[in-house]
């Protein structure tokens, strides 16, 4: 298992409000504008579009951030597939924590590479 993009340790001393979702229920929709990315604490969330589940994310993982770094809108549809919690990051103190801590950067950068890889190897 791959290092954690983020601490959800830190998000909670300061103070991140959790978000809970059913399962079923969608976190976003492809298209909507992205205000924030999401960390996920407990349950699972399926990334789809087309269709296609592009990508299960499961506790300690991330999404949405696409749309933090480029401005653009959502690019797929995230739904809860079970009980699911998670912490929004919103714009602020997502430059904040590109910011004030560049190993965060990085660790999403190289899970955006992944993400890549993954995709351009199920072409």
């Amino acid at each position: 298992m791959s290092e954690p993009v983020i601490d959800i340790g830190v998000l909670e001393r300061v103070g991140a409000a959790a978000a809970q979702f059913a399962p079923g229920e969608r976190i976003f929709v492809q298209d909507d504008g992205g205000d924030c990315m999401y960390v996920v604490r407990s349950g699972r969330v399926s990334i789809k579009a087309g269709g296609m589940v592009l990508e299960n994310i499961e506790a300690n993982g991330v999404f949405g951030e696409m749309s933090l770094i480029d401005g653009s809108p959502r690019s797929a549809t995230a739904v809860a597939e079970e009980p699911t919690e998670v912490l929004p990051i919103d714009r602020a103190a997502f430059h904040e924590l590109v910011r004030h801590d560049p190993e965060f950067a990085l660790r999403l950068m190289r899970l955006l590479a992944g993400r890549i890889r993954r995709t351009n190897e199920s072409l």
